[in-house]
């Protein structure tokens, strides 16, 4: 599924003071730089010194992951995620995180990890089933870097999956929904050992 600019938000998305912490700047910069030469806007955010644990208006990852989509299309954003992930989120996930179940229903507070503020959205859990699951977002986040993080924070986890898109508010869907599938149905997805 091919996405537009976002041009407007998710159902019940507020984003009052809606901020970003610079961990998710530095690594999604991190990534831009890998990518191809660099434009102004993203130049003096390089100039600027980023404190990884600072807070930074939403806007600004926003405007970056829009430049990026420019450079790298869709599923360079889907890579970047996962690039992302290794670069901000892996260690939370192998500390607090042992299955597929775990992930899904950890993702919001993952997110919330990262971002502060008011009506900001979040991640909700439709449905959870071993090897079958459904997810739905209403952040503001680029659709395909989010698809890249859980892809990664499911394999993180030993439970490797396909994930698609099956609703996008850039398609004018509400809110953005995940299915996702896996052939792993064992203690990897059911973190009950000994249960299939």
């Amino acid at each position: 599924m091919r996405a537009a600019p976002m041009h407007r938000f998710p159902k019940g998305y507020l984003g009052v003071d809606h901020e970003t912490i610079g961990r998710s700047l530095v690594a999604l910069l991190t990534v831009l730089k890998q990518r191809g030469p660099t434009e102004e806007s993203e130049v003096r955010l390089l100039r600027e010194p980023i404190d990884p644990q600072g807070w930074y208006p939403i806007a600004t990852l926003l405007a970056l992951l829009d430049r990026l989509e420019q450079k790298v299309g869709y599923f360079g954003l889907v890579r970047t995620g996962r690039a992302i992930f290794q670069m901000s989120h892996a260690a939370t996930v192998s500390t607090s995180q042992f299955c597929a179940r775990d992930v899904l229903y950890g993702f919001d507070a993952l997110y919330r990890r990262s971002n502060r503020g008011r009506g900001i959205g979040g991640w909700r859990v439709l449905r959870c089933e071993p090897g079958d699951a459904e997810i739905e977002k209403t952040t503001p986040h680029h659709c395909a870097m989010e698809q890249g993080i859980l892809t990664a924070a499911l394999a993180a986890v030993d439970c490797s999956s396909i994930v698609n898109q099956s609703a996008c508010v850039r398609g004018g869907a509400d809110t953005c929904r995940f299915v996702i599938s896996s052939h792993v149905t064992d203690a990897r997805w059911t973190g009950k050992l000994g249960r299939t």
